[in-house]
């Protein structure tokens, strides 16, 4: 799931070497996101996610494989919503960059009346309370979007068995400078190793 400044075009080079470990991917724009109609409110972008996964779930070449949500920024704070609404039909879940609350993100960039204004919605951290299968979180000390603290107040409210991972760089591209650790941590996450 991606962030709110990506779609499908610019998600490809951050996804890309998932797919050349071996992993397969799906990736999807929310309504008024890339190429999509619609318009991209928040109702919205939760109902894109829930019906992706149920698009995935009925493909017949994903019969019987470990699904997992991989969501970047705005989409790993939906990710968090959605993995807990849907536990049942995942194996796991990362968090990459993410936001902790509209109203945290709104705080940070607007602070005092950023959290006063902004409606709260579903909220990651919320979300992630109710959310039991293995967890990986991944956030940069360099992020300069979203603040490493978000990461860390997620990763604090999730549940066990959970992963903390750490990076440098730049806001959600760890995949690019860290796919073999990602990839590693992802197969032990479900013990694939």
């Amino acid at each position: 799931m991606h962030g709110n400044g990506g779609c499908l075009l610019s998600q490809y080079q951050a996804i890309a070497p998932l797919v050349e470990k071996g992993f397969q991917v799906f990736m999807f724009d929310y309504s008024g996101f890339g190429f999509s109609e619609g318009k991209p409110t928040r109702v919205h972008v939760l109902a894109d996610a829930l019906a992706a996964l149920d698009y995935i779930k009925t493909r017949q070449d994903v019969n019987n494989t470990k699904l997992v949500i991989y969501g970047q920024s705005l989409g790993g704070h939906l990710s968090a919503v959605v993995a807990a609404k849907r536990e049942n039909d995942i194996s796991g879940l990362v968090i990459e960059g993410a936001f902790s609350s509209h109203k945290d993100i709104g705080g940070h960039m607007v602070p005092f009346f950023g959290k006063l204004f902004v409606k709260q919605g579903y909220s990651a951290i919320k979300s992630i309370k109710n959310f039991h299968k293995p967890l990986l979180v991944i956030h940069s000390t360099e992020d300069q979007t979203i603040p490493f603290y978000m990461g860390k107040k997620i990763f604090d409210n999730a549940n066990q068995p959970k992963e903390f991972y750490e990076v440098k760089k730049c806001h959600i591209c760890a995949p690019i400078f860290f796919t073999e650790e990602i990839a590693d941590k992802i197969k032990k996450m479900l013990n694939e190793k």
